[in-house]
């Protein structure tokens, strides 16, 4: 056994292990659980790094734990798709500590929270059997819904609930349909269901396998109309934890998604099943159109970009659908590019709108007028972002569309190109209403009178008093926070609070990747070409 396939495992089991130690320290040492989050994930993001080398150099690499047979034992891959999903998880995880070491929230359990969801979404980036999937998936949902419900106010408690509520279904409904899977075929593994499926003799068991499937990842995934928990839970949740799963919970099952069906079920096979292709199609073109509709009429900035989440998210399952229905492979490479640089500009766009209502106390669509006076960095990242989303080039958000586009023309698919040329422009619409406000709308009296605080790092006016260190900090408490820290995002609305260089620094390396990857669409293509081969042959 190498050290490379000993980095699999290790991916999945430090972070675990990890989550235990802030609540172990902390009977002893207060506050040690951002230490012990960032030097996991600083590890992990190594780990990453160093295994990526090999896949994407030497192909996949697979780890077996046990002498259990393949069919229903536990195997680990890393192959050339879900290597850009772990970079991502572990980039953005590290990430979004340089905002929590400041603004919060800074509970030990908080950060045990923090942890147990990076394992979990690394266990559904790299499992290669579909129950330990469901396994995984539960893990990241379980910590997903502690870390919505440490916001400060029943509101936060009420949104973590429906995610629980909502994601329990979601899950129970995969979990059938992977019991009806192992009733047709007898195993579990990903790679042998592959070849099971077809020969099966109950195919009508894999097509009701597959619908169970699909619904539960349709909710997971925040499809409309089951997308309701996400708007609430990326509202309420912390600032520090939005950005986090904004960029994360739903990639992930996105990824999870696409690895069904292209693996396990494989294309030719949903080729074959009647109205497959057209039903993921479907779904999606209607999430892209119903998300970029709610979101033009949003107020509250995290609720709106909560919406084009529904409608990004949407896309990618269009561009799902349109593999299944044209047998495109341009597709796909839009998705994974789409999926990708998604997170990253959503984690972006959330760190940024956190650092503003920190700053500026500014959470509404309103109160961003004038941002560009007050906080230039900040207003001229968050530009760059939603520019991003709009799909401007030269911008990552530009290049996965343009992938997805094109593969629906291949595939003779007019109506999708026509989705998501209307979505561009409904997502201009609210992007363009946010943009006036901060650069071409002066402050009202009321909101010019708001604190500024002390953002010399941010490129504004500097606090002559400054910031005592105590306020900073925060002094509230709510679920999670043991050590008495700040339950949302350590300050409340309208006390003055300063913003380190690392909270900047993160928002402005989001916008210089999400422009720098709008020049790599070649090389996405090219990392994946392998898989792609395997499976479109």
């Amino acid at each position: 056994m190498s050290s490379v396939d000993l980095i699999l495992p290790l991916l999945i089991v430090a972070p675990i292990v990890a989550a235990t130690l802030p609540i172990a320290l902390g009977l002893r040492y207060d506050r040690s659980g951002w230490s012990v989050a960032a030097i996991t994930t600083s590890g992990l993001f190594a780990g990453a790094l160093s295994l990526a080398t090999v896949v994407y150099s030497d192909g996949r690499v697979i780890h077996a734990l046990g002498d259990y047979p393949r069919e229903y034992g536990i195997e680990l891959v890393a192959d050339q798709f879900s290597m850009l999903v772990v970079l991502l998880v572990t980039a953005v995880a590290a990430g979004v500590l340089a905002y929590t070491r400041r603004s919060g929230p800074r509970g030990n359990t908080f950060y045990s929270a923090y942890l147990l969801l990076v394992g979990g979404l690394l266990g559904i980036s790299l499992t290669g059997d579909v129950f330990n999937l469901f396994v995984f998936l539960e893990i990241s949902s379980l910590a997903t819904y502690a870390l919505i419900s440490s916001g400060d106010g029943p509101e936060a408690a009420v949104a973590g609930l429906k995610y629980l509520i909502l994601g329990t279904v979601a899950a129970s409904m995969y979990l059938i349909g992977v019991g009806f899977l192992f009733m047709a075929t007898g195993t579990l593994n990903m790679i042998e269901l592959a070849a099971a499926i077809p020969a099966a003799e109950r195919p009508t068991l894999v097509r009701v396998a597959f619908a169970f499937i699909f619904v539960g990842f349709a909710v997971k995934v925040a499809q409309w109309p089951v997308h309701t928990w996400q708007p609430d839970a990326y509202q309420q949740a912390p600032d520090g934890v939005t950005p986090l799963i904004a960029a994360l919970v739903s990639t992930a099952s996105a990824y999870a998604f696409a690895r069904v069906l292209v693996t396990v079920f494989g294309v030719d096979y949903l080729a074959s099943m009647p109205y497959a292709g057209e039903i993921v199609v479907t779904v999606g073109c209607v999430s892209v159109l119903a998300g970029t509709t709610l979101a033009v009429i949003q107020r509250d900035v995290k609720r709106m970009l909560a919406y084009s989440s529904v409608s990004q998210f949407g896309l990618i399952i269009a561009a799902y659908g349109i593999v299944i229905a044209g047998g495109a492979d341009t597709a796909f490479v839009g998705a994974a590019i789409h999926l990708v640089g998604h997170g990253l500009v959503k984690a972006g766009l959330f760190l940024a709108v956190g650092l503003v209502a920190v700053s500026y106390d500014a959470r509404s669509v309103d109160e961003y007028a004038g941002l560009a006076t007050h906080r230039p960095v900040a207003a001229g990242t968050i530009a760059v972002l939603l520019l991003s989303l709009v799909g401007v080039p030269p911008s990552v958000g530009f290049v996965g569309k343009w992938y997805i586009a094109l593969g629906a023309v291949e595939s003779q698919l007019w109506p999708v190109a026509a989705v998501i040329f209307l979505s561009t422009m409904l997502t201009l619409a609210y992007v363009a209403r946010l943009l006036e406000k901060m650069y071409f709308t002066p402050p009202s009296p009321l909101e010019s009178t708001r604190p500024s605080g002390s953002v010399a790092t941010d490129g504004g006016d500097d606090d002559p008093a400054g910031v005592a260190p105590d306020a900073a900090l925060g002094s509230t408490s709510g679920s999670l926070e043991s050590d008495g820290g700040p339950a949302r995002d350590g300050v409340g609305r309208g006390a003055p609070h300063d913003v380190s260089v690392g909270m900047v620094a993160m928002v402005v390396a989001a916008a210089v990747a999400a422009v720098a990857l709008g020049f790599a669409g070649g090389a996405f293509a090219d990392l994946l070409e392998p898989f792609l081969t395997g499976v479109f042959g």
